[in-house]
């Protein structure tokens, strides 16, 4: 299930993304402090409200645990462009959870923003992600190198992006209606 954040998503989120293998390939270091879970929060609901950008918590609906969150940023209404970015809490890996939530905030964005695209900026080491977006028909558009600086460590960037052509044409988005929601009445959800 994809849904707002609130404060009581706090200690899960700094769960999620105090953890080093969860933060690796992130372009800031793990969070060392609860406080930096509030302040996400905080700045999600303003940001919700002014429509700067949408980050929704990812819900496991047997046990309505929060797994980590997807978010769409740098709208650009006028280009009908955002970017995309996701977390997922390392005991949730490899149950296809964020799949689902990517399919269903993709649908949202595509049918209820009106995008023409959107674009994924990863390290290109975290073969994992890349995978994750070529499932969903992300392709590769670029690389640059030693983008971000974490720490003491350069990283490179692969950049993705997948059109709303794409995304109409592919066959992942018939079979998509089946398994998730996304109607205008709210934000989109999963079935994680």
């Amino acid at each position: 299930l994809l849904r707002p954040l609130g404060e009581a998503d706090a200690p899960s989120l700094f769960e999620a993304f105090s953890d080093p293998r969860v933060m690796r390939y992130w372009s800031t270091p793990p969070w060392s402090s609860l406080d930096a879970a509030h302040a996400l929060v905080e700045r999600d609901l303003r940001a919700m409200a002014s429509g700067e950008y949408l980050r929704l918590g990812i819900e496991r609906r047997e046990d309505r645990r929060l797994l980590g969150n997807c978010t769409l940023f740098k709208i650009d209404g006028q280009c009908r462009r955002a970017e995309i970015g996701y977390g997922l809490a390392y005991s949730a890996w490899g149950n296809g959870y964020m799949h689902e939530a990517l399919l269903a905030l993709l649908e949202f964005g595509f049918s209820e923003l009106g995008l023409n695209r959107v674009e994924a900026d990863i390290d290109p080491r975290n073969e994992p992600s890349a995978k994750s977006l070529e499932r969903l028909g992300f392709r590769k558009e670029g690389y640059l190198r030693e983008r971000w600086i974490v720490g003491a460590e350069v990283s490179d960037s692969a950049l993705y992006g997948l059109l709303l052509s794409d995304w109409l044409a592919s066959a992942k988005v018939a079979g998509a209606g089946q398994d998730l929601t996304c109607g205008s009445s709210g934000p989109p959800s999963a079935a994680p």
